[in-house]
């Protein structure tokens, strides 16, 4: 059966885990079946992916993550915060933009990413947890309960991710994405609390950071479901990259997002 995965469609994935071998079986000489003897095989390519190396990958960037945000958070003074936090923005999208449309995803690419992104996560914790004493714990709680609670989901198969599932989450994410957009322009442009979305004063603010965070959970079933696959089909060592970049894009999301709406329920020091 084909797979859902883009990454896996049109490959030999699941047919030949390695290199190029040969489709008929070889005597104990080396020799076909009609005696022959058989052109040497190339050496394989790379071994087929596992869940160890999943994991491994996936500690591995969150923990670049975590130390850089907590490098920033220690070490960036009040008056750089927003310089800092400028160029930490463009070089996160910049990276983000080459591993998702290059296909590109290495271990120093993602670490690189992580680290980047970690500056940017670790500023605006620090500026939440200035504001709000307390809800950064609360935030990374949160998500690690998240964390659990989906994959517990999705091992039980309470939710399925079939296409239909998969398209939905994606345009749900766009969706997210363009109406904070809008909201940043018409902040800019002259309305005090843009079209309301993350404004603590509005109730659709509520509403939108709780869809935010189920859209982000979502996107953790499709991680979950893409490294199943990869897994199954004996995919490369090197799709657990992916697998690691996809994980903590969605879990980040997730946090920032549960900071947001915490912070709408706790008082200012």
């Amino acid at each position: 059966m084909e797979s859902r995965n883009p990454a896996f469609r049109g490959s030999n994935v699941g047919r030949q885990s390695a290199g190029w071998g040969p489709s008929e079986p070889l005597n104990q000489y080396g020799q076909d079946a009609y005696g022959q003897p058989h052109p040497q095989q190339a050496p394989p390519v790379s071994r087929p992916m596992t869940m160890d190396d999943v994991v491994v990958r996936g500690f591995a960037t969150l923990g670049t993550l975590i130390v850089t945000a907590a490098l920033a958070w220690v070490l960036v003074p009040a008056s750089l915060t927003l310089p800092v936090l400028a160029v930490a923005v463009i070089a996160q999208l910049g990276i983000w933009a080459f591993i998702t449309f290059g296909q590109k995803a290495n271990a120093p690419l993602v670490l690189t990413f992580a680290a980047v992104y970690g500056v940017l996560v670790g500023l605006v914790s620090s500026a939440y947890n200035d504001l709000y004493n307390g809800v950064v714990f609360q935030a990374v709680i949160g998500t690690a309960l998240a964390f659990g609670a989906t994959l517990a989901v999705y091992a039980l198969r309470i939710v399925r991710v079939t296409p239909k599932f998969t398209k939905f989450v994606i345009a749900a994410g766009f969706g997210l994405v363009g109406l904070m957009l809008v909201n940043l322009l018409f902040s800019v442009f002259g309305a005090d609390n843009g079209i309301g979305i993350r404004d603590a004063s509005n109730p659709l603010a509520y509403v939108f950071s709780v869809v935010a965070i189920l859209v982000g959970c979502f996107f953790l079933l499709l991680d979950f479901d893409a490294i199943e696959q990869g897994v199954n089909q004996r995919a490369p060592e090197k799709f657990a990259w992916y697998c690691a970049f996809g994980l903590v894009l969605s879990l980040v999301w997730i946090y920032l997002e549960l900071l947001r709406l915490l912070s709408y329920f706790t008082g200012r020091d």
